[in-house]
């Protein structure tokens, strides 16, 4: 079972099985109407009939579709680890930063692609924001769990230069990938091509 997303997400935790499942289902079903009728339009009601549960089991979870919203990028980011995890066992030993580089890229350009409501939410930067702090900020959340995923892989200290570069990286790339799905519905390739060059140029400097 995929995990599901931090309890700060959630009005109550699922502790038994059946509950952690049937969040599980809330959740495939906000992303599947997220795709069908964009955020605007998203109601917990429409949720709950899709996901095949009372409302009040949604409540028991959410108080808001931005709540729910909110869960589902946690979920994203979740699944993201797992994938650029996957990808870097997978990667022969002193194969360098600039494989987990395209790793990282590669995964996250996978997702929007494919995973159900991703293009809307991804890790929190589509939803509609009211007031963050720093640490909220869905592009910090992003750069600190991959400072903390990749140090070891890069033999790196994950103090607060790595994190502040990887912040850099991570807020540059964001910006031109969303600039290719602007342009192509399925990703320019000479943007992300050029995407994929300017982070190994930038990244160079501190990683080489």
């Amino acid at each position: 079972m995929k995990p599901v997303p931090n309890a700060t997400s959630l009005r109550r935790a699922p502790v038994q099985r059946r509950s952690a499942e049937r969040l599980t289902r809330i959740l495939d079903a906000c992303a599947d109407l997220l795709d069908e009728v964009g955020y605007d339009d998203l109601s917990t009601r429409a949720v709950a009939l899709r996901a095949g549960v009372p409302i009040g089991s949604v409540y028991r979870f959410f108080g808001n579709k931005r709540a729910m919203a909110d869960a589902l990028a946690q979920r994203n980011l979740d699944r993201y680890a797992e994938r650029v995890t996957q990808r870097l066992q997978e990667t022969a030993g002193g194969a360098g930063w600039r494989v987990a580089m395209d790793a990282v890229l590669d995964e996250y350009l996978a997702m929007k692609r494919t995973a159900p409501g991703f293009s809307l939410v991804d890790f929190g930067n589509q939803i509609p924001v009211g007031t963050r702090n720093r640490d909220a900020e869905p592009n910090t959340r992003v750069a600190d769990r991959l400072t903390d995923l990749l140090s070891a892989f890069l033999n790196r200290e994950p103090d607060d230069d790595l994190r502040r570069t990887f912040l850099i990286a991570v807020e540059a790339s964001d910006s031109l990938v969303q600039l290719a799905f602007r342009l192509d519905p399925a990703g320019d390739e000479q943007v992300i091509e050029e995407t994929r060059q300017l982070l190994r140029a930038y990244l160079a400097r501190s990683l080489d």
